[in-house]
């Protein structure tokens, strides 16, 4: 290997540092051993928090800086001229010994803002549970009660010297680097959970394709796997089929050893089951071998460019500082290489057939994949807490059950119907999450994922009883939530449709009452009158040589203003009565 392409092994202020030589603007990123897997659901979000503050001091700069938290790792990474490089790094870590509590509040907004426009999948959370890598499907709700004391302690846990790696990429080390940060000890990489009694499984959810992943053994022939795998889904599922625009499939290293296969494919509604039924057909002739050695040959060559790029040593330095804090030794580009031309057909069959045994699918809505050989996800508990019980007036509701050792929401199966019970339960004890509402409200959420709704208006439950289950829950698990306007309520005897089936978590709306529906109607009928003939005036009444051009001004304005006020009452009465839960 020659000098540019060799990664150089040294130390920075205590720190281990990747170093290899580039020509231009210095690169470089300061990496950290934890991530939203190293949290809890009552207090996720930690790590995002003191990543944003870390970041505020550096204000506006001409150079190019960020920062990214994801599942096991955090990165802070800069791009610029040697000395801006330094002042970056040097920051980051001085703010991360002394951050900037005084921010604290905005930056909480800030990151609320962001996690607004996220649409986490869906995947972690039936694979890993609400806990470890599972929590990268939730919110943010540990940011929302979080203390400077709780920011102050987590930075000072896992942001230090021993939990992190630098690495650089430039004409030389740069000068007068400080990287002032506490000592501490390597953190190991985050336990993994499951929420999957039997693999492979499936859950129906959501209208946008069919969507898969798989966890395999990191090697070179998984990474190939995953590209035949795309090419094949592209050949059946737009190219011969049409069925799909968009299908994909992607590699990413959990970096203990197992990697993440994932796949997708779109689908239109009509186009759900032919979709559907080519994703598992081409998921099946992978596993039975069908594997043509041109497609292998096809995603080698492109895996092969990659690593002899001019720029693939300084594009794999972060994954390589990931490795080192993994425990792992980063392999060097020639290892790769020759891994990449020893495989054969046979190493992915091999994959294929490993991924067989852990596959996830989440399928279209009303959709299943049972008839393919996968198992439903489960979504109710083995079991039902004993306790004292609380009932709906809404007919055939499920009922709460609120015990010493947990709660759940049961349902009894229809009359005239084999069957047992069928319930969910959240137990005190591995509770990752409540969620507390002023009115009483609570939502308890169970570490695998199972939630029950606790609401004192529709069930009729009392103060006291309230008090029982939060003085059971973990105090780090409450996550305290703002008032809901108006709370949920009891409804009449007799009222509401049948309740749905119990779920993981549930939805409902209130009803309106009849004065209101009939409100609605009249004050809607009459503010359509109105606005149809303030807007035919408005078009037609400026053409009529009679009138001047201050009355129909006036004319138009008042018309409009009489079907603006017959309208808002229904716009009111709509908003309020329509919330969802």
């Amino acid at each position: 290997m020659n000098q540019q392409a060799a990664v150089h092994h040294t130390e920075v202020d205590g720190i281990p540092t990747l170093f290899t030589y580039a020509a231009g603007p210095m690169r470089a990123g300061l990496v950290f051993r934890v991530g939203a897997a190293d949290e809890t659901l009552g207090r996720a979000g930690l790590t995002h928090l003191t990543e944003h503050l870390a970041l505020h001091r550096q204000g506006l700069a001409d150079y190019h800086f960020n920062g990214a938290t994801k599942a096991a790792f955090t990165h802070f990474h800069a791009e610029g001229a040697e000395h801006e490089i330094v002042a970056h790094l040097t920051g980051v870590c001085a703010s991360l010994v002394d951050l900037p509590m005084d921010r604290l509040e905005t930056e909480k907004e800030i990151l609320r803002t962001e996690e607004s426009r996220r649409e986490p999948g869906q995947l972690p959370l039936w694979r890993y549970g609400a806990q470890g890598y599972g929590l990268v499907s939730y919110p943010e709700w540990g940011v929302r009660n979080a203390s400077a004391q709780d920011v102050w302690q987590w930075a000072r846990t896992w942001f230090t010297r021993g939990n992190a790696t630098l690495w650089i990429a430039g004409e030389r080390l740069p000068a007068g680097l400080s990287l002032e940060l506490p000592g501490g000890d390597r953190r190991p990489m985050p336990a993994v959970t499951s929420a999957l009694p039997v693999a492979p499984a499936y859950f129906s959810d959501g209208t946008g394709g069919v969507l898969m992943d798989a966890v395999v053994t990191d090697t070179t022939a998984a990474r190939l796997y995953a590209a035949v795998l795309e090419r094949e889904l592209s050949r059946a599922l737009r190219q011969e089929g049409g069925y799909s625009y968009t299908t994909a499939a992607d590699h990413t290293s959990r970096r203990d050893g197992f990697a993440l296969v994932t796949a997708f494919a779109d689908a239109l509604p009509a186009k759900q089951d032919a979709v559907l039924g080519g994703f598992v057909d081409v998921l099946a002739g992978l596993r039975a071998g069908r594997i043509a050695q041109a497609d292998l040959d096809a995603v080698r060559g492109r895996a092969d460019a990659a690593l002899t790029a001019h720029d693939a040593v300084v594009r794999r330095l972060p994954g390589m500082a990931e490795e080192l804090l993994a425990g792992h030794l980063p392999r060097t580009s020639e290892e790769l290489r020759s891994e990449l031309w020893a495989t054969a057909p046979a190493h992915l069959h091999a994959v294929a057939l490993e991924a067989e045994g852990t596959a996830l699918m989440q399928v279209p809505a009303r959709h299943s994949a049972d008839w393919a050989g996968y198992t439903a996800a489960p979504v109710r508990s083995p079991y039902a807490v004993t306790g004292r019980r609380f009932t709906q007036n809404r007919k055939d509701a499920p009922e709460l059950v609120v015990g010493d050792d947990g709660v759940s929401l049961t349902e009894r199966p229809a009359a005239g119907t084999a069957g047992t019970e069928r319930a969910v339960t959240v137990l005190y004890r591995s509770c990752a999450a409540m969620l507390s509402w002023p009115d009483g409200g609570r939502r308890l959420i169970g570490t695998d994922g199972i939630t029950v709704e606790v609401e004192p208006g529709p069930y009729g439950i009392d103060a006291h009883t309230v008090a029982v289950i939060d003085a059971a829950v973990p105090p780090a698990a409450v996550v305290q939530m703002p008032p809901r306007q108006p709370p949920p309520r009891r409804e009449a005897a007799g009222t509401g449709d049948s309740a749905p089936a119990v779920t993981p978590a549930g939805a409902a709306r209130t009803r309106r009452t009849g004065l209101q529906s009939v409100a609605m109607v009249l004050f809607g009928l009459l503010g359509g009158f109105f606005a149809f003939v303030a807007l035919a005036y408005t078009v037609f009444g400026a053409d009529d040589p009679e009138t001047g051009t201050g009355e129909w001004i006036t004319v138009a304005v008042f018309l409009w203003a009489v079907s603006a006020l017959l309208l808002w009452p229904v716009l009111r009465i709509r908003r309020r009565t329509t919330r969802r839960i």
